[in-house]
């Protein structure tokens, strides 16, 4: 006779969040981005990853330069994504607001995550919430565009329980060791 239990079945009503990796390689003109789904638990779901070379030129203004490679990266590994988040996050020191404000528009909700040491800026049309992370004394910022999700939705749901879970900055951390094995062999590293 089988021992009675209950799987925590709402891991895949609450889909996946996807994080957003933007680094600039190290020695080279080029910057490298990554793709992280992972479900409520952390466990991977998939992986994508891309990198741009910054056009060498006086031309470009280097914000506008800057833009313009966060626009094409995400765009290409939005583009070859096969899931279907249900958040995107990533990093308020990596990605600048009119990223998702401006130049990319998705069908979910989107954070930037201004981590407690640093001053974020946020656009006008981003809406600041202050998040209680357990691995951090001070209040992790969260930017969200187009609002933060509603209580009691699924996106809420599944942000709760990352972060109850330490999950809300750590896959940064997978992402970047993941670009840093894909691009060490070019002898790039991500920072």
């Amino acid at each position: 006779m089988p021992v009675p239990f209950r799987d925590d079945d709402d891991i895949q009503e609450l889909g996946s969040a996807a994080f957003l990796k933007v680094a600039r390689l190290d020695n080279t003109s080029a910057l490298a981005g990554a793709l992280f789904l992972v479900n409520g638990r952390g466990e991977p779901l998939e992986f994508a990853y891309n990198r741009i070379e910054l056009p060498q030129s006086v031309l470009w203004r280097q914000t506008d330069l800057r833009r313009h490679a966060e626009r094409k990266l995400t765009a290409s590994l939005l583009g070859v994504c096969a899931g279907n988040p249900a958040l995107v996050l990533c990093l308020a020191d990596e990605v600048a607001s009119e990223l998702f404000c401006q130049d990319v528009r998705v069908a979910m909700p989107v954070a930037r995550i201004g981590q407690p040491s640093y001053t974020s800026s946020y656009a006008a049309s981003e809406t600041q919430e202050d998040i209680e992370h357990p691995q951090h004394p001070q209040p992790v910022h969260l930017f969200w565009f187009p609002s933060p999700p509603a209580a009691g939705s699924t996106e809420r749901r599944l942000i709760e329980r990352l972060v109850g879970h330490s999950l809300l900055l750590e896959p940064f951390e997978r992402a970047s060791r993941g670009l840093q094995e894909v691009y060490s062999s070019q002898h790039d590293t991500v920072p």
